[in-house]
């Protein structure tokens, strides 16, 4: 799998919206069975790789987000939509998908 620093995301969301990669979980393996990948659970803590510069309130000013690049955050195992981009997987969602960020 490729590095970050050595794929070069051109990548903006917009508004509210980020991008993010789900951070790999460790194989687990019950009773001698390993799970295939194709079983596995998403998982749920991932890193923000880029953010959107937030959506417009009534009076026409735009509300910053919470979350900044670099982020580690949790997020529903289904949450947002999945792309890939130089044969790496990332995650579009709203700031309002996340549930919490690791600190």
């Amino acid at each position: 799998m490729a590095t970050l620093a050595a794929v070069d995301l051109k990548l903006r969301p917009l508004y509210d919206r980020i991008v993010v990669r789900r951070k790999d979980t460790k194989e687990q393996v019950r009773g001698g069975i390993i799970i295939p990948d194709t079983a596995k659970e998403k998982p749920q803590e991932a890193e923000v790789v880029a953010v959107g510069e937030g959506k417009f309130n009534e009076d026409g000013k735009r509300m910053k987000l919470d979350v900044k690049k670099g982020d580690t955050i949790l997020i529903g195992k289904y949450s947002g939509t999945d792309i890939k981009i130089h044969d790496v997987e990332y995650t579009i969602l709203r700031e309002d998908e996340v549930l919490a960020i690791v600190e």
